[in-house]
């Protein structure tokens, strides 16, 4: 992997919380392109997909689901024509954007890694809130609202990772069960260590090629404050980098979203700048 495509996806339509759709900014402010580069990768910056502000649809209430549902298949479409040489980096903005990431970058079967303190696998009869950021997996595995899953239904639950998760609403945890979904908990992080988990996880989408969604949460809102549903108990600076780290090793990994920066809830783009250091742990970088 030499070649990189970054596209941004300026959305905070599917979250509860403004100013999500500040984080392609944050996150290129932080030197996203500038330390890809300085790795050897050959960078390239696709510009953002359009997504409509929130003040333009005055008079409306979410879920704002055909905008949603627009830019999120105009990312998938983009994704399409990328050659397979290059690796995509999709930059959020909220979650809800990995509907078109990981339905634009699957060609065939393709293994998952959801790295988040929430499972994001509600559907609008489960979901308390009605936000759609809480939707894109279930979304992504066949589950939801018609309107997404017919363009966006992308990998079998089997073939999916939950990395980190410590907040889940009763209805997605029962259709994680249903649907056998693989899911570690912070539970599991804290008995098993991060290591074991990763490995476990690799062998477990064994012959794969991965695509690893990050979302700021996951991480303890200590280290990222700039997050809109920051949960306590998150994972620590060195248990996020080996993760990273182990997953890089593995040589599998073909895509990334880095998604959920809000630079408004944040302390001198700290968060940006952690999911920067993550990226680039998960593109080869090394203490040595």
């Amino acid at each position: 992997m030499e070649r990189v495509a970054v596209v941004g996806v300026p959305m905070d339509l599917g979250a509860g919380r403004r100013g999500v759709d500040m984080g392609p900014s944050a996150l290129r402010y932080a030197r996203l392109l500038e330390e890809l580069e300085a790795l050897g990768l050959e960078v390239e910056d696709l510009g953002n997909v359009r997504v409509p502000l929130a003040e333009t649809l005055r008079g409306r209430k979410g879920p704002y689901l055909e905008e949603i549902r627009q830019a999120a298949l105009e990312l998938k479409e983009r994704l399409m024509t990328l050659p397979e040489e290059v690796f995509p980096i999709v930059l959020g903005g909220d979650h809800s954007l990995a509907m078109g990431s990981v339905s634009g970058v699957a060609r065939g079967r393709v293994g998952v890694i959801w790295v988040d303190a929430h499972a994001d696998f509600n559907t609008p009869e489960t979901s308390p809130s009605g936000n759609i950021h809480g939707m894109p997996l279930a979304v992504l595995c066949g589950l939801g609202h018609p309107r997404l899953t017919e363009v966006f239904q992308a990998v079998d639950p089997k073939d999916v990772v939950l990395i980190g998760v410590r907040s889940v609403d009763p209805g997605e945890a029962r259709l994680l069960k249903e649907m056998g979904v693989r899911v570690y908990t912070m539970h599991e992080v804290d008995r098993l260590g991060i290591a074991p988990i990763a490995e476990e996880a690799l062998s477990y989408l064994e012959g794969l090629p991965l695509h690893v969604s990050l979302d700021a949460d996951v991480l303890d809102p200590t280290l990222a404050p700039g997050v809109g549903t920051p949960v306590p108990g998150g994972l620590s600076y060195r248990e996020a980098h080996l993760l990273m780290e182990i997953l890089a090793l593995s040589g599998r990994v073909r895509s990334l979203d880095l998604v959920e920066v809000n630079p408004i809830l944040d302390e001198k783009n700290r968060t940006a700048l952690m999911m920067v250091g993550l990226a680039l742990s998960l593109l080869g970088k090394r203490i040595l």
